[in-house]
């Protein structure tokens, strides 16, 4: 049967190409997304494997953290930025899916995940959610949730207000905008576990550090986070 499957995505190939959404290059089969070619060049940063590495010291004094780690760099041409930018606004669920099940694995693998106990998305306002039609860290967290087959949940957690971007604003600037951002509505769901937050991307990281905070005040609870990607200054 999975021949016969093979010859089919073969014939349907030629009228619909499927193409990287990196480089644009055709995809063969068993490739999804993104060429193997683009995958083994993507910039990482094994993290996961490496304690107190930049992503957590970026954190120390703002908020309570077991471990951080993050999947690759962002910067201007990454190839990570433009699957991100795929992901979040050009309608591309399946890229957040399958990145997270990937990087799942490789959490899995390096010794990440030990002792987590839920998935926790980073939520988006209800306003915003309703324009894009999802959220793309529900879709990070679906798959990394399919890689480790730990539970997903996206109720635990609201945002509360729309505000802009962070990366304008100066440190304590950024601390001001985010304060009471997020509100746990679910505390006893949580309460004595171990929670592993997901985003798409850490630039500031004040996003992130109120949804810690958030999660603290409401339980007593383990917190540990993990992107897609996080920003240069946050990977030296």
């Amino acid at each position: 049967m999975s021949r016969f499957k093979d010859i089919g995505d073969d014939f349907l190939s030629l009228f619909f190409p499927r193409l990287c959404l990196s480089c644009g290059a055709h995809l063969v089969r068993g490739e999804r997304i993104i060429c193997t070619g683009c995958l083994l060049t993507v910039a990482r940063t094994d993290f996961h494997v490496r304690r107190n590495n930049s992503l957590e010291q970026a954190f120390w004094g703002r908020c309570l953290i077991e471990r951080a780690a993050a999947f690759s760099v962002y910067n201007r041409g990454s190839r990570i930025r433009k699957l991100i930018h795929e992901l979040k606004y050009k309608g591309r669920k399946e890229t957040g899916t399958m990145l997270g099940d990937l990087y799942g694995r490789i959490l899995s693998d390096g010794g990440f995940m030990e002792g987590i106990d839920i998935i926790v998305p980073v939520p988006l306002h209800p306003a915003r959610q309703r324009e894009r039609g999802y959220n793309q860290s529900d879709c990070i967290a679906s798959g990394i949730s399919a890689a480790t087959g730990l539970p997903v949940r996206n109720d635990i957690m609201k945002r509360v207000e729309r505000r802009g971007s962070q990366t304008k604003h100066g440190r304590y600037d950024r601390w001001e905008n985010v304060k009471g951002l997020f509100i746990v509505s679910k505390p006893e769901a949580i309460a004595g576990k171990h929670l592993l937050v997901v985003d798409d991307v850490v630039t500031t990281g004040s996003t992130m550090e109120a949804c810690v905070n958030a999660l603290h005040e409401a339980a007593d609870v383990k917190v540990s986070i993990v992107a897609l990607a996080a920003a240069q200054k946050l990977t030296l």
